[in-house]
């Protein structure tokens, strides 16, 4: 039968560790351990979980008659008093309360009393922290997901201004081909989509509840664990419960997924910091975005690129720790877990403020007067046509165009290699070959070679599902606008 509320204890009571572990012990921790072992304030931040993860467990608790009604009446009263002492910035959060799970436990208690002790029944920190890095991880992926589609409407936004334009496709950083600039801005929402996809799948394995697997074997209580998983939102319940308190899959998974989308920003951050160097000239970012130089007036610097290149380094570091962390760990909770949320927390800081700073970097910022994007990248036309006009772009199509009059496409090969050989001899374009000197390299070369031969018929020639041609583009954009908007 539920135990009716007791006199509150008092403050001196509920301030000491002993109040959580420590009857066993002969001696206190020393301050040193306390700060060694602590982590209070970092995890802190998981105090909506706790509060949330919390509440779940006491409805249930007092739907199974193990609680009284009033006792939950109180843990509610008392955690919503503690909400908005946190919120306010009132709440003393103590060092010698270890953690955010013993600090809420023990302002509650001195709330509301035995209600507050009651709360723990049938379960253990051990369960409880893995609830709440769940719960508050599934709220920042749906954050992080938000983020991502900004991006790629912002990359998506860019795409659709520029399909026409030219920009030497690159192989082995050497010109290949001709490219929309579109189709290249078209690639990142690619990537960007399958991160967000990556995501949303983390998420799914996330969202599972270990509450009521106790410190590792269960509990004696008669729990009903799936009421509390559907009061979270949660989809299922971990099924073993030693695996429910040591697992943390859900966390590495998660930082390799955005360990991923890291290396795809600092992909894009690399093309951004090349293309808007003197030597290119491709691009400009907004002013707001660079920084100038301490002793050289004239730099405009991309920090913003660079530092997202560097703190890609950063995550997947994160990454590597946390699989170092739990490579050699025996079942089943052990204090190294500890260990966990200082580079997830890090990890998801960095991914979320990228993100968000990228989205505004490529698209702009609205002006509340007009409505409009305004700011971004500032794209240069010329500067890239006339890039591409110098690596011989072209000569994969005078490849082709002799492949259809009938020539082998290794003959073609070797017999393109002798016309750019020329070309480069005359420090000319092929496309400036005079049509009696290609006809040389092949007597089938006619006077249409010219079309193919130019940088826009380049460009349009190439008109598959997924190619560059304009047409094509203009369809993979519509395609993603469409998925965005819904």
């Amino acid at each position: 039968m539920p135990t009716s509320q007791a006199t509150t204890p008092s403050h001196n009571q509920l301030d000491t560790k002993a109040q959580a572990w420590s009857a066993l012990f002969s001696e206190p921790m020393s301050d040193l351990v306390k700060r060694y072992t602590s982590s209070v304030f970092f995890d802190k931040r998981l105090w909506q979980a706790d509060i949330a993860g919390s509440l779940a467990h006491a409805e249930m608790l007092a739907a199974q008659g193990i609680i009284s009604a009033d006792d939950h009446a109180s843990i509610q009263r008392g955690m919503a008093q503690i909400s908005a002492e946190i919120e306010s910035g009132a709440f003393e959060w103590k060092l010698d309360l270890e953690d955010v799970h013993l600090n809420i436990e023990a302002r509650l208690t001195q709330l509301v009393g035995d209600a507050g002790k009651r709360l723990h029944t049938g379960r253990s920190r051990n369960d409880q922290v893995a609830t709440d890095v769940r719960l508050w991880l599934r709220g920042e992926i749906d954050l992080i997901g938000d983020l991502l589609k900004e991006l790629q409407v912002a990359l998506v936004d860019v795409a659709a201004q520029n399909v026409e334009v030219i920009l030497p496709g690159f192989t082995h950083l050497q010109v290949a081909q001709p490219v929309s600039f579109g189709h290249h801005m078209l690639a990142y929402v690619e990537m960007f989509q399958r991160d967000a996809e990556r995501m949303a799948d983390v998420r799914r394995r996330t969202n599972v509840l270990p509450l009521g697997s106790a410190a590792l074997a269960g509990t004696t209580y008669p729990l009903d664990r799936e009421r509390v998983a559907k009061t979270l939102g949660m989809e299922g319940v971990c099924q073993n419960s030693l695996d429910a308190v040591s697992d943390r899959d859900f966390a590495i998974e998660f930082t390799a997924a955005a360990s991923l989308c890291m290396v795809h920003v600092s992909r894009l951050s690399e093309e951004l910091i090349i293309w808007m160097s003197q030597n290119f000239g491709f691009i400009k970012i907004s002013d707001r975005f660079t920084t100038g130089s301490s002793i050289m007036p004239q730099k405009k610097n991309p920090d913003v690129p660079e530092l997202a290149r560097g703190k890609t380094g950063r995550v997947v570091g994160h990454l590597m720790g946390l699989i170092t962390l739990m490579k050699g760990q025996p079942l089943a909770y052990n204090k190294d877990n500890q260990e966990d949320k200082e580079p997830l927390f890090d990890t998801v800081d960095t991914l979320k403020d990228t993100l968000r700073i990228f989205a505004e970097m490529v698209g702009g910022q609205p002006n509340p007067a007009t409505g409009n994007k305004e700011g971004g990248i500032t794209v240069n036309a010329t500067a890239m046509e006339q890039a591409a006009l110098k690596g011989y772009a072209t000569a994969t199509d005078l490849a082709d165009y002799l492949v259809k009059k009938g020539l082998p496409f290794r003959d073609a090969h070797e017999t393109v290699a002798h016309a750019v050989k020329a070309a480069t001899t005359h420090a000319c374009d092929l496309s400036e070959l005079p049509l009696a000197v290609l006809q040389g390299f092949h007597p089938q070369i006619e006077k249409d070679v010219y079309e193919c031969l130019s940088l826009r018929g380049s460009l349009n020639a190439r008109n598959t599902l997924g190619g560059t041609a304009p047409a094509q583009v203009r369809a993979q954009i519509a395609r993603h606008q469409a998925r965005l908007a819904a």
